[in-house]
């Protein structure tokens, strides 16, 4: 049986040499009298550490190996350098899948009494992308917001497209002049308060699942990297917009000339 005194550092706490040779170096020195175990030092988000204190974790590491047990939480792991990596067992932590995402949303709904149907279940887990915390976030403040869970009210509270308004999009920059689809999109993105970079990235799934003839799909793919590069950079939406219009309607030009 181990015997913890969590010893916590979080992003937000001093992150330099001084803190690895004065908190964490006095707890973990101090031996424990009475009680068996390891003493457990849990420092969050480790990537933030300086370089020199991570190189001095590394000596305190070394020297109280005997009664004290690290625990070091990252995102980055490229940030933790590599001595320390070599005196750590490395565990990854992936994305949830669904599978167990949904019993422990439906423990949450049914606890809280929330009124969820099964599609704004799904929007849930899909927006979510493996990150139960996202999910939980997005459940309270659409039940806050709306009341009821559904699909539409999820993705109106997160101020994500529709994928009807994202059927409409496609819709109008495949089928309508420049004019008419520039002014419809604008509206929508207006009246939805929908951002560009949300829109690309809907509209990249969609160019992925239709049967575009290779040689022009690329194409198109090229471009929609340069407008989210461009996007990136902080450029003007509305001109950016003009050009993922262009990208498609060149795009329908080419179909129908092939075929």
């Amino acid at each position: 049986e181990i015997h913890t005194i969590p010893f916590q550092l979080n992003a937000s706490d001093d992150r330099g040499i001084d803190i690895v040779r004065g908190p964490i170096l006095s707890f973990a020195s101090t031996r424990t009298i009475f009680k068996k175990g390891f003493k457990l030092v849990i420092l969050d988000e480790a990537d933030a550490m300086t370089q020199d204190a991570q190189n001095a974790l590394r000596r305190v590491i070394e020297k109280f190996t005997e009664n004290t047990r690290f625990c070091l939480i990252c995102n980055y792991l490229s940030k933790i350098i590599p001595a320390l990596q070599s005196r750590c067992t490395r565990f990854r932590f992936g994305p949830l899948t669904p599978e167990l995402m949904v019993p422990r949303l439906q423990h949450v709904i049914q606890e809280e009494g929330v009124d969820v149907t099964e599609d704004g279940m799904k929007a849930l887990v899909t927006l979510s992308s493996g990150d139960m915390r996202r999910a939980l976030n997005i459940l309270q403040s659409t039940s806050m917001a709306f009341g009821k869970v559904t699909e539409e009210n999820v993705y109106t509270c997160t101020g994500h497209p529709l994928k009807s308004d994202i059927a409409n999009i496609l819709d109008w920059m495949l089928n309508q002049d420049f004019s008419t689809a520039y002014r419809k999109i604008m509206e929508l993105k207006t009246l939805k308060g929908l951002a560009l970079q949300d829109i690309l990235t809907e509209i990249h799934l969609f160019v992925h699942r239709v049967d575009f003839p290779p040689s022009i799909r690329i194409q198109l793919l090229i471009k929609l990297a340069d407008i989210e590069y461009r996007l990136a950079a902080g450029t003007n939406e509305k001109i950016q917009l003009s050009s993922l219009i262009a990208a498609f309607q060149v795009t329908r030009d080419l179909v129908v000339a092939e075929a």
